[in-house]
């Protein structure tokens, strides 16, 4: 898998389109732009092979990460349900999450899903549809912090770390201590967990951490002195799209080095990934609040009234805060035989003042992402492939 990465595709691409990218190529460093896209070749046997190229690629340069980070709990979760090898447990049981460190909260029930209880696989339709905060805090406490560290570093994805929950201020010590978790069939007790505590810390080198000329601090008072991203999650550009490779191509891996995951447990991640909030009834969105592009940022832009190709499925997991838009995603065209992975960030933040959320998203953000799927997008189109891809695997049934 280790290759040189192409660093000369990409910036010929974005300047071959002055008329859509000149103001970032202008000014990278200032909205922190790096981008991976990666071209899948096939062979005869179906079997794929990887060349990738970079722009701007900087794995000490800090990024926030914000909700991209949701995708490693989904697969980590799912992988501590088979190896913890218990009888009876599974992702639908009933997850009944207690508290027992302060600021802590339980959580008994869920409304949004079908039978009203919370599960790890509802939690993980409602990360990957729309990226729900407390689905993925929930999954943060059952996998611990230390076991989601440790299989980032068994997967190879050593500029990362994830030792926060979200939008909760989750910081310090409560960021070590995850709560106690009840999983049921009905009334039965299948499976209890202890509330876990790590000590580790998982240091890493970084620039950019000290950021802009003010903050908004927790009681919504502006604070002017420069923002730290010290001690907050980081997932970097090559790792998010490393985690994505192995997730949607385990084929192309060892059998030691895929995730420890069912054919359900990647039916499960795939549907979700792919679906449009408008396409779900457990859980049921309002359109007005997720449309459907809602967490579509390559392509579609996010824009309410963008045409949906149907012959295209973007599996992806995004995240957006403090200015950074992010997008991880592998896209498909059934049509056309097209797929390819593509992750980038961008920010926007012209005041300089962090956590205040004035951010420039839909006048540069989401042009950008939108921009620069498409154009990746059309080279692939027009791509010599020796071998035609065979992409019936992820055709999901989406009713």
């Amino acid at each position: 898998m280790a290759q040189q990465t192409d660093t000369v595709l990409l910036k010929n691409l974005l300047l071959a389109k002055p008329e859509l990218f000149s103001g970032i190529l202008n000014h990278p460093n200032k909205n922190e732009v790096q981008i991976r896209y990666t071209q899948v070749n096939r062979d005869k046997n179906n079997k794929p092979t990887f060349k990738s190229y970079s722009y701007n690629l900087n794995g000490k340069r800090y990024f926030y990460p914000a909700s991209t980070v949701k995708l490693a709990a989904v697969i980590f979760a799912l992988e501590k349900i088979n190896e913890l090898k218990i009888k009876g447990l599974n992702a639908d049981l009933t997850m009944v999450t207690d508290s027992s460190f302060k600021g802590q909260t339980k959580v008994t029930t869920d409304e949004s899903a079908e039978n009203g209880k919370p599960s790890i696989a509802h939690y993980i339709k409602k990360i990957l549809l729309t990226s729900d905060n407390d689905a993925f805090n929930r999954l943060f406490e059952f996998i611990g912090r230390a076991e989601i560290n440790a299989k980032l570093r068994k997967y190879g994805l050593t500029e990362s770390r994830i030792l926060n929950r979200l939008a909760i201020g989750d910081g310090g010590e409560s960021s070590r201590n995850t709560n106690p978790i009840d999983f049921y069939e009905g009334n039965k007790l299948i499976y209890h967990q202890n509330a876990q505590y790590d000590d580790k810390n998982y240091e890493l080198a970084l620039t950019n951490l000290i950021v802009g000329k003010g903050y908004m601090d927790s009681k919504d008072q502006l604070v002017m002195e420069p923002y730290s991203f010290a001690d907050k999650n980081v997932f970097t550009i090559a790792d998010q799209q490393s985690l994505m490779m192995r997730l949607i191509m385990p084929q192309a891996y060892s059998k030691r080095e895929r995730f420890n995951l069912t054919d359900s447990d990647y039916r499960l991640i795939y549907t979700y990934m792919s679906k449009l909030p408008n396409e779900s009834k457990f859980p049921n969105y309002d359109e007005k609040e997720f449309w459907p592009t809602y967490a579509k940022m390559l392509y579609y832009g996010r824009e309410k009234n963008a045409a949906i190709d149907p012959a295209i499925r973007i599996f992806n997991k995004y995240g957006d805060s403090y200015g950074f838009i992010i997008d991880n995603a592998y896209f498909i065209d059934f049509k056309n035989n097209v797929e390819f992975f593509l992750t980038a960030v961008v920010q926007s933040n012209e005041n300089g003042i962090y956590n205040d959320n004035k951010y420039e998203y839909k006048t540069v953000c989401y042009p950008f992402m939108k921009n620069l799927g498409s154009t990746i997008y059309e080279f692939e189109l027009n791509r010599t492939k020796k071998h035609t891809a065979d992409l019936s695997k992820f055709k999901m049934d989406y009713k």
